[in-house]
Formats: structure tokens, sequence, C-alpha cells
């Protein structure tokens, strides 16, 4: 059998799917798949003096291409390096690009008074497709405190709305209906409807370039909206909740005992396994009307 990795399915889809030749078992028939992209991403800072500019590179990210600068930032929100957009002065594509076309650098350019912190900087650490946390010394490391208070919060939904937010989730991952093959994180509203959603190889990642697009359009914290998840509920993803401001994580699979732990002692509401209209309350029932 000669691989097949040839054209793109469509030009929007370009960059998230690829199509190979493979043969369908047990008829043993040639045929073609969709396969999600996975692709690194290198994120670099540059901060300092505008005629002295210091350049850092931060991480190393699998991710599937499209809406990478909303994935640098995101990630650098999360990881506490940066505390909002008025720290930010621009962000670019910096380097090669990889197969799908697709620049595999971005460079956030902080303002020139900001100055990170160094030794977060420090931690070069690769973040595969599969486990943000990956390569970090210690829990500690993930132990990023949020600045916004989700007992303020208001936001509340029925548990009939609830019901129906994997529905609504998976009526929007345009590339997973494609490959089968992607993580979605969304933003839904108290009725229960998903109104964004970003796909992505990795669950962190997903919430990232959610978390950074929300980030860009000055709309953290993120307070009137819940967040769901296509994938189960990490430590990880309850800690880049709260640092947004989310009042609600919901994950279509389990949380972790950690990410329970996390969550109650943070205010979040956490549900988990909510699938064919049930679920699991974890942490947060008043926030279920």
């Amino acid at each position: 059998m000669k691989a097949d990795a040839d054209k793109p399915v469509q030009n929007s889809e370009q960059r998230e799917v690829r199509r190979v030749r493979v043969v369908k078992l047990p008829q043993a028939m040639d045929d073609r798949d969709h396969l999600a992209v996975e692709e690194p991403l290198e994120i670099r800072l540059g901060f300092g003096p505008l005629a002295r500019r210091d350049s850092r590179s931060v991480a190393v990210t699998m991710r599937t291409p499209g809406a990478d600068e909303d994935l640098a930032l995101g990630f650098l929100f999360t990881e506490g390096i940066i505390q909002d957009m008025g720290q930010v002065r621009s962000t670019g594509p910096c380097g090669e690009s990889g197969e799908s076309g697709e620049d595999q650098a971005i460079r956030v350019e902080l303002e020139p008074g900001v100055q990170p912190d160094l030794e977060r900087l420090q931690r070069h650490f690769y973040t595969s497709s599969s486990c943000g946390v990956c390569g970090k010394q210690s829990i500690e490391a993930l132990k990023v405190q949020g600045r916004f208070e989700l007992a303020s919060s208001d936001f509340r939904v029925s548990a009939r709305a609830l019901a129906g937010i994997p529905v609504s989730l998976e009526q929007h991952q345009r590339v997973f209906a494609r490959t089968g093959g992607l993580h979605a994180a969304g933003l839904f509203d108290r009725e229960g409807q998903v109104q964004e959603i970003r796909e992505d190889v990795g669950r962190h990642n997903a919430v990232d370039k959610l978390v950074g697009a929300a980030l860009g359009n000055r709309r953290v914290p993120l307070e009137r909206n819940g967040m769901v998840v296509s994938g189960r509920a990490s430590f990880e993803l309850v800690q880049k909740a709260v640092v947004a401001g989310c009042p609600m994580l919901v994950a279509v699979s389990a949380p972790s005992s950690l990410a329970v732990e996390a969550a109650a002692e943070a205010g979040l509401t956490l549900v988990g396994f909510l699938r064919e209209g049930r679920g699991n309350l974890y942490t947060g029932p008043d926030r279920l009307l």
C-alpha cells in the first residue's frame, strides 16, 4: 500500500485535516481516511526595552494548526506569565512553516514596561498533545492562583439546559465530524447553548485556544459562561477554568480526584460524565437550578 497524504480535504480545512490512503480491514479494501493534523508549535516571548528586546522560548506544544495566536495567548495567561491583554504589544507568527503550511512558532511581544517572571520562563518544558502536565517539575508548578473570585458570579443553569450541552457541543465540532480524532472546548450560556468552541488534538490546547480568544476580545473573566470539554476533566483543566474566571466546568467524561479537590477549593462547579441527559455533580451545587 502506498501512503497518500496527498490532497487537502477542503481549502478551509487544509490546516486541520489530512487525507490518507488506508486498507479497510477485514475486507482488505483500499479506501481513504481523514486524519486530524498534529504539528509542533513553539511559543516565544519578546520583552524588554524596544531598543534591546530579549527573546525566550517558553514552550513547545503538539497541536492541531489553527487559532495559533489564541493558543499562545491562552497558554501564557493560564500559566500566569501574563495577566491581561494590556501587557501584550503584539502577536504574530515567526519561524518556518510545517506541512500544513502554518508557521511553527508564535511570538508574543510584551509591552516595554512588562517584565515576565523569568523563573517561569526557565521551565522550557515540552507539552504533549495528550497531557499538558508532562515535563513540569512538580504539581506545585501548576498552582497558578486565579485572580477572579468565582463566588461573585451569578451564573446559573437548569438541569434541563445542562443535559443538552453535549449535543450542542457536538453540533459545533466541524473537524471532529470528519476525523473523529479531536477534543473540543466550548463556552455555553444559561440556556445550555454552546456559543463558541475550539478544537485540537490536545484537551489543554483546545481550552487555551478558547481562553486566548476570549482574552483577545476582552471577555475575561468568563463569569457569564460555563465551559464544556469533550473528554475528561483533569486538574489542569480545572486550573485553566479558574484562572479564566469561569464558574462552571462540564466534562463529558470523568474528572480526576485532584480536579474535584481543586474545584471545591476554588468554588468552581464541576460536572462530569454528562451523557444522554445524565451526569454527576461533584462541586458547587448552588449553580444548578
